[in-house]
């Protein structure tokens, strides 16, 4: 019986880490580069909340999920001092959209802090 057991623990494992496998990630969890042939749509209007203090309106902004572009609705996002924050974007490139997630840049040339050899350089621009 104890074998028994086992052998059901072991597939009931199997069959859970199979699924993971197969689970695809939404754009905005899923790292830079995820790219689609179809264009995103126009995007929606928004009636902008007043300003909160120690927060960044991050707008709305179309996502890819379940094979379709889904659209999220703008959030206020805790601000992080010395970083400017960089809303989600799509980028046509070679007849594809790339989308590109929303990210905090530290010396607002665009590039990741975590990919940026010079993080924190004044003089780029």
């Amino acid at each position: 019986m104890k074998k028994l057991a086992i052998t059901l623990s072991i597939g009931a494992a199997s069959l859970l880490s199979a699924g993971g496998a197969l689970m695809v990630p939404t754009a905005a969890h899923a790292q830079p580069g995820v790219y689609v042939e179809v264009p995103p749509p126009p995007p929606r209007s928004e009636r902008v909340p007043p300003p909160r203090r120690g927060y960044v309106w991050a707008p709305g902004h179309y996502e890819w999920r379940g094979g379709r572009h889904v659209w999220v609705r703008g959030s206020y996002v805790r601000a992080r001092p010395g970083y400017a924050y960089r809303p989600p974007e799509w980028r046509e490139r070679d007849g594809r959209w790339e989308y590109r997630r929303g990210q905090w840049d530290r010396d607002g040339d665009g590039v990741p802090n975590r990919h940026d050899r010079r993080p924190n350089n004044p003089n780029r621009s």
